[in-house]
């Protein structure tokens, strides 16, 4: 059991006030535990935490988060008492943002937002803290009155956003102290119910049991399915129109209850005295610095806190808590959309049940005929009527508690009549919207589910069925055993009693950054505020002013979630610009994105840079990683300053790099930059240029390793012979050494077939091998029955070697028909899908070269296949014949001896000495022709008719 920090019990005159009811629970607990001990402590106890709150002389008001009976008996006290003050345990940080809930679509949620951490650990980034408001609140009706209430003053006690993580035990947070586990109850997964994100939950009056046998044991003998049916059918209908004292004191005992019997958890122990030492220290500096009658105000809180037993409790308690500074870390504040669903999803409510609290809240307001408070102004609400003004009497001396305790424990359970139009209602629309979902539902279905409700909740000893008692018998009934749409039936049930309502943050309440994007978005002329998808149609051609939306599409289309801004039509490459362009917009489904986004800067420019210098200053980016930061620097913000900047961190990078599994994104990103540059830049920039050159360098340096490291795969290896014969003349031009490549490519000594295939074409490529001798190696791999199994994958080799040797496709085509002519069907049967495989797998990105190269080679027609013979087969035509070195070196000779100045020339700038000899005259006619060039000249042209 909890040990939590107790005070003495309350004495004096008022102890009679309980007397009766302290008696009886005495005779229970002697009844059934057969003497004193620990049950009666308990029991007593109870007793006097509801007694000690009755008697502050600050009247605490204990109620539930989303309760309509909460909400109801908050709306009727605050015009009885008409408080000066109203003390409301919600982050005190989070005050300036409640007058902006005027400007919103209830629900919405209060978030308190930070992307940097000061004073926390980097990991935790970014921290996001919510509490989600519903109008079916009791917190919305206090924050309703004190904000158009004139004299009236809202004060925010309970501990700030930075506080709620100084005290959070993250090493458990899987059961962390804010966050409710989710359990049975919880909602299935929608897209709704991630508004919140990952954010921690303020828990405002929670109510639940921690004690999981309590719960099992009240769900057990109440006859329910889970907690919120529980909570709905023995606390909300009970209380939703009993009086003041009432309601109060029962909230008083549940609070007590279950925090007596909640389990020792030291940590969430000690969560709970912080925050009510911290939350009673701020209300009596407040006092203390204004001097309010503490009669004047109101302190509304969860009724697990309002049962405290903490030293610090009440207007007399002790002042021994100190408040602990805030951390460094900056917190941006907003209010960001919420929905049912979400606030389900958080606080792990049943499916539903805060749809129903809604319907129940409205049926509460007609039953009692209080009249709510609602903001002035607030989007979605009714208007109050005309003349129906709240009353404003001065509140009188407040009246003294009896017990109302024994009278509510001693009545009977009160069973409202059956309302068989209500039901009828029900049964008839479920069926209704069964049909529109594809169930085949009929009238039949609809009496069964009429009669079903009746008999289960009679089951369940109640005369009234209620929603949930429906919600069982339509599944029952309708749903059996099959789901032929997207929706259940216990989904369309909750739709039909309310739905998932998804609040909206208004225009004034948005935070510069959103209502910049939907300012610069107006010429699209769309609602984009409103919920759904908008088709957007951009003739830039037509109408240039668009190119600017456009930017905007684009930017949040890289920082928001897939889905805000989803292009149809239209692309943006380096050196590309669309004419016209097409898109989704989601804009108001993603509002909680977009605001969040206003947190990180006032325009989507400077988020956009912040990101993409965070992504490359990472600690754990790649040179890939950079390079694509530098890519959408060009692309979406146009800056050159940034994306030279950008370059000089990628060349960092690069440099410290000691691995190649980046190097085919590094070779796709630097050709495209390469490029870009070279078709929009007069030079190069410095960067890329030393990018080059240090890249030619690394990769040198990296590739007799790699073609024998096993982590490394074939195609990262061709993607490093890629980039070294892709830069090579730029690498060469800055001063780079051909050797360097050369010796690498000598000091490679692969093992592995494909690994072997690329050598022999990275040494094709740079003339150490030729195309004979590369011709006579597959030749032998055909030829040794040993090594016929491991051609795919020689195959695959070449095939990644058309990366960097993109001339050898013709080669590559002639290696695969060898092998299709060569090999006997019982060799080449068995290898076919292995080939297939390899080249989907391994050269899929290639394969539109091959079958380019193969349709150049093969014949067109069917009907010519027969006659026609390989280009690798067929002889070589007379004149491509080579002219010999005889003839080569007789041209030469005659060239030289006809330009000796030239000659001579070119020799002293190599240094070279010597003097001219006599050469062998040669053939009588080569003479001539070194004679009379113009002759020979003429006689040429007259030959070729030229």
């Amino acid at each position: 059991m909890s040990t939590a920090q107790s005070s003495p019990a309350v004495t004096g005159t008022h102890d009679e006030t309980f007397t009766a009811l302290r008696a009886q629970l005495q005779e229970a607990a002697a009844e059934f535990a057969g003497g004193t001990d620990a049950l009666e402590g308990i029991l007593l106890g109870i007793v006097d935490d509801v007694d000690r709150a009755v008697r502050e002389p600050l009247e605490i008001f204990p109620v539930c988060h989303h309760s309509p009976a909460s909400a109801t008996a908050m709306a009727r006290r605050l015009r009885q008492k008409q408080p000066k003050v109203v003390y409301l345990e919600l982050c005190e940080d989070m005050a300036p943002l409640l007058t902006e809930l005027r400007n919103c679509r209830l629900p919405v949620a209060v978030q308190a937002f930070a992307t940097e951490t000061d004073g926390f650990p980097a990991e935790w980034s970014p921290l996001s803290v919510v509490a989600p408001i519903t109008e079916a609140s009791a917190e919305y009706q206090a924050i309703a009155y004190a904000l158009d209430t004139p004299g009236v003053e809202l004060v925010l006690v309970d501990r700030s956003s930075d506080h709620v993580f100084q005290w959070d035990a993250r090493a458990t947070r899987s059961t962390g102290p804010e966050e409710s586990p989710a359990g049975p109850d919880a909602p299935p997964a929608e897209p709704e119910a991630a508004l919140h994100g990952d954010a921690v939950g303020v828990e405002i009056g929670d109510l639940r049991p921690r004690f999981a046998e309590l719960e099992e044991h009240l769900l057990r003998h109440g006859r329910v399915r889970h907690w919120s049916e529980w909570w709905h059918q023995y606390v909300e209908l009970p209380l939703g129109d009993s009086d003041h004292d009432t309601y109060r004191q029962v909230m008083l005992l549940i609070g007590s209850l279950f925090r007596r019997l909640a389990p020792g958890d030291p940590h969430r122990v000690r969560l709970d005295e912080y925050r009510e030492r911290y939350m009673w220290t701020r209300m009596r500096e407040h006092l203390a610095a204004t001097g309010t009658d503490p009669a004047d105000c109101l302190y509304i809180c969860g009724a697990f806190h309002a049962a405290s037993r903490v030293a610090e409790f009440g207007v007399d308690g002790t002042d021994t808590f100190e408040i602990t500074p805030r951390t460094a870390t900056t917190w941006q504040h907003g209010l960001i959309p919420s929905s049912h669903t979400a606030i389900e999803a958080q606080f792990g409510l049943a499916a539903g049940s805060v749809s129903i609290a809604a319907t129940v809240w409205a049926q509460n307001l007609r039953r009692t005929r209080v009249e709510p408070y609602r903001l002035a102004g607030q989007t979605g609400t009714r208007k109050p009527k005309a003349g129906k003004t709240a009353p404003t009497g001065t509140p009188g001396p407040a009246a003294e508690s009896s017990d109302r305790l024994t009278g509510f424990l001693q009545r009977s359970p009160v069973l409202d009549p059956l309302d068989e139009a209500e039901l009828l209602g029900w049964s008839v629309e479920i069926v209704r919207a069964a049909r529109r979902n594809g169930y085949l539902a009929s009238t039949a279905d609809a009496i069964a589910v009429f009669e079903t409700s009746i008999l289960l909740a009679g089951m369940r000893d109640r005369a009234r069925p209620t929603p949930y008692d429906f919600q069982d018998a339509a599944v029952t009934c309708i749903e059996k055993d099959t789901v032929p749409g997207r929706r259940d039936v216990r989904r369309l049930v909750e739709i039909m009693m309310g739905g998932d309502r998804t609040g909206q943050v208004g225009y004034d309440a948005l935070p510069p950054l959103a209502r910049d994007v939907h300012d610069r978005l107006a010429p699209l002329d769309l609602k984009l505020q409103q919920r759904g998808v908008r088709r957007a149609l951009l003739d830039i051609a037509g109408r240039p002013e668009l190119a600017r939306c456009s930017d905007v599409l684009w930017m949040l289309r890289a920082l928001m979630p897939h889905g805000a801004a989803r292009p149809i039509m239209g692309e943006r490459k380096l050196g590309e610009r669309s004419i016209q362009e097409s898109w989704d917009l989601a804009l108001g489904t993603h509002q909680r994105a977009l605001i969040e986004l206003g947190y990180e800067g006032v325009s989507i420019e400077q988020v956009l840079e912040q990101r993409l210098r965070r992504r490359a200053y990472d600690p754990q980016a790649t040179t890939a990683t950079v390079l694509g930061a530098v890519e959408d620097a060009l692309l979406y913000l146009r800056s050159r300053r940034l994306a030279d900047e950008l370059g000089t961190r990628a060349l960092e990078v690069l440099s410290a790099e000691r691995s190649v599994d980046g190097a085919p994104e590094v070779l796709r990103r630097v050709r495209g930059l390469l490029a870009y540059y070279r078709t929009t830049e007069p030079v190069l920039p410095p960067w890329i240029e030393s990018f080059a050159k240090t890249g030619y360098a690394h990769y040198c340096t990296l590739l007799p390793t790699a073609f024998t490291d096993e982590d490394a795969t074939v195609r990262q290896v061709a993607a490093m012979l890629g980039f070294l014969f892709g830069m090579e003349s730029l690498a060469l031009s800055l001063g780079c050494d051909r050797t360097q490549l050369e010796l690498a490519v000598a000091q490679s000594h692969p093992a592995e077939p494909a690994r072997t295939a690329l050598l022999w074409a990275a040494r094709t490529h740079l003339g150490q091998l030729d195309r004979a001798d590369l011709r006579a190696r597959c030749d032998e791999l055909l030829a040794n029955p040993m090594l016929v199994s491991a051609y795919p994958r020689y195959l695959s080799g070449f095939v990644h070697a058309l990366e960097p040797v993109p001339g050898l496709a013709d080669f590559v085509v002639e290696a695969v028909s060898n092998a299709f002519a060569r090999l006997p069907d019982p060799v080449l049967l068995p290898w076919l899908p292995t080939l297939i495989t390899t080249l989907r797998s391994d050269g899929a990105d290639l394969a539109p070269l091959l079958i380019r190269e193969a349709g150049r080679i093969f014949p067109g027609r069917l009907t010519e296949l027969d006659a026609w013979v390989p280009p690798w087969q067929a002889p070589p035509e007379p004149d491509t014949m080579d002219p010999g070195p005889r003839a080569e070196g007789a041209r030469g000779c005659v060239l030289l001896t006809a330009h000796p100045d030239t000659c001579d020339a070119l020799a002293d700038l190599l240094g070279w000495e010597g003097t001219w000899e006599k050469a062998d005259p040669g053939p009588p006619g080569a003479a001539l022709v070194g004679r009379y060039p113009d002759t020979a000249v003429a006689l040429e042209m007259l030959l070729t008719g030229g």
